[in-house]
């Protein structure tokens, strides 16, 4: 008898997971497939389970194919072993009495699951923690945001997910229970944690559940009634509409951010400074700059008037909004304005942010290139190239798609040839 056996389907534990919930009602098979793997079910045992061609799983899982066909949907839910309930099946022939989830089969082994928290009272994990404090849980996880901020500023968001989640997983059990002052300190708490996922999310390319977290962050802070994280949230978002070139959207909710009462001077920067990105993408220069340069002042003002405490808005300062300022000046067409504004706040930029670091010279790179000084945009590339590859960062393979795709025509020169050549080896090994 082998000592390892395959998990045969999801634990109960992820079953109860609000996103897994979501993704079940809207029969996203593609988020459902990614969190499999948090069950040690990989696409292969996907394919096994559910009498699905290798390629096929693939296709659903990247969101390049939907699953529609009925029989197709009810053999996932048997295969991967999800109540027919939330797939809106009947219920399925294996499914035991009770409230629908399964529990683990006898014998069977299952992958640790990197969001199973401390807090977990699910049917599979044995006897419950009664001496668990909430407020003292809320707070030693604020307390350790600050460090996952930095983890993921460094070292990039992948290093950061599994904890980050866990921490969210944990306040969202105890949120069953909690009430008064203490309901409102894990929701508050909880709103912080969801909103960073959402940007971890976001940064690996994966809009869908960059939204999804999004999504949750506001409802806990809206039953919180806080209103610093619905702006921050409104802020961010933006960005994600900015990031797929939704302009229109983009200003709207960056305009709707601004309306909320008593507002920092950083959260009002950050707020001013999407909706600009928004005018960019409009090419409506005028409106674009003159929010830019209120955006700049108002960062500025911060510095001296100390940050705000319920979100973390302390990267934005005057480097930060001229950095995003130069990706503009690209976008409207004078590349050699974004150079010089690339090049002189990057220098200022704190070592700290060394993901963004990357995602900001892959930008210079694509100005060079616009500029049409192909070799110095190569050579900034093969500097975000070389943080890329460890931080894995899709914002970066992005920005660093475009530009290879750019340099091809001058691939007979060195140091194009060999960004080029570099890029799709590291690029086909996190495709992999």
């Amino acid at each position: 008898m082998p000592k390892h056996q395959p998990p045969q389907g999801f634990p109960a534990r992820l079953l109860r997971d609000a996103m897994m919930v979501e993704a079940c009602r809207q029969r996203d098979f593609a988020t459902i497939f990614q969190m499999a793997k948090r069950a040690g079910i990989y696409p292969s045992l996907i394919a096994r389970l559910c009498e699905m061609s290798p390629s096929r799983v693939g296709e659903v899982a990247k969101g390049q194919r939907e699953v529609k066909d009925m029989q197709v949907i009810e053999r996932l839910a048997d295969g991967l072993r999800i109540p027919g309930h939330m797939l809106g099946l009947a219920r399925r022939d294996w499914e035991p009495d009770g409230d629908g989830f399964p529990t683990a089969t006898a014998g069977t082994a299952t992958a640790p699951d990197p969001g199973a928290g401390l807090f977990d009272d699910s049917a599979d994990a044995g006897p419950v923690d009664n001496t668990t404090d909430p407020e003292f849980a809320a707070t030693l996880i604020e307390g350790q945001l600050p460090q996952h901020y930095q983890t993921a500023n460094y070292f990039g968001a992948r290093h950061s997910i599994p904890s980050v989640v866990q921490h969210a997983q944990n306040i969202s059990r105890l949120l069953e229970t909690a009430t008064g002052p203490t309901r409102q300190t894990l929701l508050r708490t909880g709103g912080q944690v969801a909103e960073f996922i959402g940007w971890l999310y976001q940064d690996l390319g994966d809009f869908r559940s960059a939204a999804l977290w999004s999504d949750r962050s506001m409802e806990w802070a809206q039953e919180a009634a806080d209103d610093h994280m619905q702006a921050y949230l409104l802020f961010r978002k933006s960005n994600q509409a900015t990031a797929q070139a939704s302009a229109q959207k983009a200003v709207g909710l960056a305009k709707a951010a601004q309306r909320l009462p008593g507002l920092t001077p950083q959260l009002t920067a950050l707020a001013a400074q999407q909706e600009a990105q928004g005018y960019a993408l409009m090419r409506n220069e005028r409106a674009a700059f003159a929010r830019f340069d209120e955006a700049c002042e108002l960062a500025a003002e911060a510095a001296t008037a100390g940050t705000d405490a319920t979100v973390d808005t302390s990267y934005c300062t005057p480097t930060y909004i001229e950095i995003q300022r130069a990706n503009c000046w690209i976008d409207l067409g004078q590349p050699q304005r974004a150079i010089k504004l690339f090049e002189g706040q990057l220098a200022a930029l704190p070592q700290v942010y060394r993901n963004d670091r990357s995602v900001y010279l892959a930008r210079l790179a694509r100005a060079y290139v616009t500029a049409g000084e192909p070799e110095s945009g190569a050579d900034a590339a093969i500097k975000a190239l070389a943080i890329v590859r460890h931080t894995g960062s899709a914002r970066t393979f992005s920005e660093l798609a475009s530009v290879a795709g750019s340099l091809l025509p001058h691939r007979v020169l060195p140091k194009v040839a060999a960004f080029i050549d570099h890029f799709e080896i590291i690029r086909d090994r996190f495709a992999a």
